[in-house]
Order: structure tokens, then sequence, then C-alpha cells
């Protein structure tokens, strides 16, 4: 029994747009990344509602677009700089160590960005991870290991500049 379009729509799109929030750090660029998803989706709505899990078919599609090189050349925005001291800036530690948090996953490259989102906010295994973005499992540990290792420095640089 396969759902209409309309309530999957209802039933997922928060999801989705969490996904694309992630992936992009915007909320009008991952709104606009679902709604193209969406589309995508309506057109094949056919073969995609009668897949046995529609819903990663569609997470395939909102995470390939975004990696898309057409998608990163439409992208003009630039992350915000990291501050070296955000404490300041926020009532609460843990929201300025959340904002900084999602501020750095937005410097990473798409790839890398999409990797760490599918692992660690998805909770996807690399092969399920690999089948997403179209790659193989090791290109996903590589680009997991680089897009960590940028977050240990940034890390271990913030520790030193907070220590002085």
């Amino acid at each position: 029994m396969s759902a209409s379009f309309d309530e999957f729509v209802t039933h997922h799109g928060p999801e989705l747009l969490r996904l694309a929030y992630m992936l992009c750090g915007s909320r009008e660029q991952a709104e606009d990344l679902v709604q193209n998803a969406l589309v995508t989706t309506y057109r094949k709505w056919e073969t995609v509602s009668s897949a046995e899990r529609p819903i990663a078919y569609v997470r395939t599609i909102v995470v390939r677009e975004d990696v898309s090189w057409r998608r990163r050349l439409s992208n003009r925005e630039l992350p915000r700089a990291i501050p070296n001291d955000i404490t300041g800036d926020f009532p609460d530690a843990e929201i300025a160590e959340t904002d900084a948090m999602w501020r750095l996953l937005a410097t990473l490259p798409r790839r890398q960005r999409a990797v760490l989102t599918l692992r660690y906010y998805e909770d996807l295994a690399d092969d399920d991870i690999a089948e997403l973005l179209g790659c193989s499992a090791g290109t996903v540990r590589s680009n997991a290991s680089r897009g960590l290792a940028t977050l240990r420095q940034w890390a271990l640089g913030r520790k030193v500049i907070g220590g002085e």
C-alpha cells in the first residue's frame, strides 16, 4: 500500500528539511534543496512510491542534489567566519558550542559535510552512505577522515586560543 505524494510530504517533509539543513547550513538553501528534491520525487512518484523504502529514495535525491556540481556553482554564499571566542555572544555556552560546530561544519567541502552528516546525524553505515552518494565505501571513509581531521584541527586550535 503506497501513500499519496501529499501524505508522504506531510509525514517526511520535516525530516527531509532537517537533513537538508544539516547538509547546507542555511534554512533558505535547505528549503530550496527540499523543494527541488520533491519536484523530482513528484515527477517519479510512481517509481518512488513503489520502492521498498521511499524515504531512502528521496533522501538520496536530497543528498545527491546537494553535492552536485550544479548546486555548488549556484551557491555563491560563503560561511561566516568562526570567532575565536564565541561564548560571550550567547547566554548559554552549550548553545554557543553547537552554533560554532554548525558554522565549522558549513566550512567543510560539500562531500565531507554530507558524509559526516549522514554518518553522525542520520546514523547510516559507510556502505549506505556510499550508495547514497554514488561512490565507494573507501571514498566515504576517506571523506570522513578528512572532515574529522579538519574538525580536530579547529578544536585543537580553539583550545590553544581559549587557553591564552
